[in-house]
């Protein structure tokens, strides 16, 4: 790895941990809007999709139906909650449709932008729930509008907004990507932050080929540079499960590239126990997406249809409150599995929390 690529990961972490050091101290923790627990500071809200065997959501389960699992331990429990998200109980489900232009192609961010119009379109504009649209590119993410309903409304902002495009020079290309990676990891916790005081659930659809993975490079990596990813992966996961936010990818580069890369960040979808089991591929979007309880679609060129199928997730789902268990050291990580006890159903939720003394 090069020193320049070694220092800009090294700025990247210590400044993605500067972003959530306010959010993360035990003093600012929000309580959980679905937990009876007695201990604020520990109760956790997951927010569960159960599909059946076309992918359909299944509707009408009960808190019985339901086993959790903390690092293989059987967890009680608080609350349950079945919702439905055509029905006006709790705060609507929004929906965040984020264009990345940091890390398409051009031509991508293009069909990127046409698929999003498809999707606002449907229904003659007359959106389910609030939806928004980011644009993430060199400087940051930028909220197009308001949450909103109003598809057509959406799209003529939409058409209205500028590419805004990276421009990366060969002799370069390592560094660039280092910083791709920077922005992205930067916007996501961003995003979190600020979506982290709304009430509800939040469906973030991101779409992009996702950023740089860099793979086998923790091997080059200091002891203390190891510890600065490890504290990132550590404060986006708490800071996306604390937001209630479920991530999901949509490939938009196609279907027959976005297979063969399938291979390169499944690697990272279990949690990260230990500082010096970290990758920087652990920070990937795919990764990030799986762990949240989200979905990697890239095996369709249809964009719309996938966006449509992310969206789908907030039509039923259910939000079991629990009183995550105290760590015998920090950022001690706790494995989450909820079982159903129904046959042929997928279960998708948080797979894991980071523990504090």
């Amino acid at each position: 790895m090069s020193a320049r690529l070694g220092t800009s990961l090294f700025l990247f972490g210590l400044s993605l941990l500067a972003c959530f050091a306010q959010e993360n101290r035990p003093a600012a923790q929000p309580k959980p809007q679905a937990s009876v627990s007695g201990d604020a500071n520990r109760g956790i809200t997951l927010d569960v999709a159960v599909t059946g065997k076309a992918g359909r959501p299944v509707s009408g389960l009960q808190r019985s139906d339901f086993t959790l699992l903390d690092n293989k331990q059987p967890q009680k429990i608080l609350s349950f909650r079945a919702m439905d998200g055509t029905k006006a109980a709790g705060p609507p489900v929004e929906v965040v449709l984020l264009v990345d232009e940091v890390n398409t192609p051009f031509i991508g961010v293009a069909r990127v932008r046409a698929a999003i119009v498809k999707f606002l379109g449907q229904n003659g504009g007359k959106l389910a729930r609030p939806v928004s649209v980011v644009m993430l590119s060199d400087s940051g993410t930028t909220a197009r509008t308001a949450p909103s309903q109003d598809g057509n409304a959406l799209i003529a902002d939409l058409n209205r907004a500028e590419f805004g495009l990276r421009t990366i020079r060969k002799n370069e290309q390592m560094y660039a990507a280092a910083d791709q990676q920077r922005l992205s990891i930067q916007a996501l916790g961003q995003l979190a932050a600020n979506e982290m005081p709304k009430p509800g659930r939040k469906l973030v659809v991101w779409i992009s080929p996702g950023w740089p993975l860099f793979l086998g490079s923790s091997m080059d990596m200091a002891t203390s540079d190891l510890k600065q990813v490890f504290g990132s992966v550590v404060a986006l996961s708490d800071a996306l499960l604390r937001a209630r936010i479920t991530l999901y990818d949509v490939d938009p580069i196609g279907a027959a590239e976005g297979e063969m890369r399938m291979s390169d960040f499944q690697q990272f979808f279990k949690g990260v126990r230990k500082f010096d089991q970290v990758q920087l591929g652990d920070l990937g979007l795919q990764p990030l997406a799986y762990r949240s309880g989200g979905r990697i679609l890239n095996a369709s060129n249809d964009i719309a249809g996938q966006i449509a199928t992310c969206v789908a997730d907030g039509i039923a789902f259910y939000e079991i409150g629990f009183d995550g268990m105290p760590g015998d050291g920090p950022n001690e990580y706790h494995e989450l599995e909820l079982k159903v006890d129904k046959p042929k159903l997928t279960v998708r939720a948080p797979s894991g929390y980071y523990a504090q003394p």
